[in-house]
């Protein structure tokens, strides 16, 4: 486990074909990042827990334990970003990684330097701005970003991260639609070209969570997307 150290600048790429965690940490480490590297499912968070990454690259098909089972556990445990890399180009296995809290999705084979802009751009997104606001409230409603928490009256709500970055999202630009393909750059950081259902989704479970209040409404605007609605008084 050499190279593994605590600190902010760390990726841990996670995938069994050596040669890409070979060129990965060669154009990693010219990058100025600190690069961990591990080939096996069986061992994927024993390397996450020591190495404390700021960012998961993370190859789909695995020996011992898939990178769908892996992404599971980290999600229960941080909302690290993670970025996928698959085989599949099936725009279904795309939307199941979304889906699961994947932050992007790549799929082999892949040129490394778009893979580097990627996780530039991932952390950008990802990592708090200084002295920027992380919550926001409506009447009977908090959404906050700090903690990963949505109050509902006095009620935690049992969110995974990705509803809680939407809605808080559209929440902060209440009053503008945003198209499903917005959505998915502003949220899931991509350019998106394949089918936009997970935003239908991620909506519909966050509606049914949230139920009706007088005050705000997650809105369809049909035809083009969707906006949170701050309701008259």
């Amino acid at each position: 486990m050499a190279g593994i150290m605590d600190n902010n600048n760390t990726i841990l790429v996670i995938d069994d074909d050596r040669n890409i965690l070979s060129i990965l940490e060669l154009y990693l480490k010219k990058a100025g990042y600190s690069v961990v590297t591990c080939a096996t499912g069986l061992d994927a968070m024993d390397y996450f827990h020591a190495s404390n990454p700021m960012l998961v690259v993370l190859d789909v098909m695995l020996p011992g334990l898939d990178g769908w089972s892996i992404l599971r556990l980290i999600r229960e445990k941080s909302q690290v970003p993670v970025i996928m890399l698959t085989a599949k180009g099936d725009p279904t296995e795309r939307v199941r990684g979304l889906e699961l809290g994947a932050d992007d999705y790549m799929p082999k084979p892949f040129d490394a330097n778009e893979l580097l802009a990627r996780i530039k751009a991932v952390t950008r997104r990802t990592m708090p701005e200084k002295d920027a606001e992380k919550t926001i409230a409506f009447p009977g409603l908090a959404v906050s970003l700090e903690n990963y928490t949505v109050l509902l009256g006095s009620d935690a709500m049992d969110m995974p991260p990705k509803e809680i970055e939407l809605l808080y999202f559209l929440a902060s630009h209440s009053g503008k639609v945003f198209t499903r393909e917005q959505l998915l750059e502003q949220v899931w950081g991509f350019d998106f070209f394949g089918d936009s259902r997970t935003v239908d989704v991620h909506v519909k479970r966050i509606r049914e969570k949230l139920g009706e209040s007088p005050h705000w409404n997650l809105k369809t605007v049909w035809g083009v997307g969707y906006k949170f609605e701050v309701k008259p008084t």
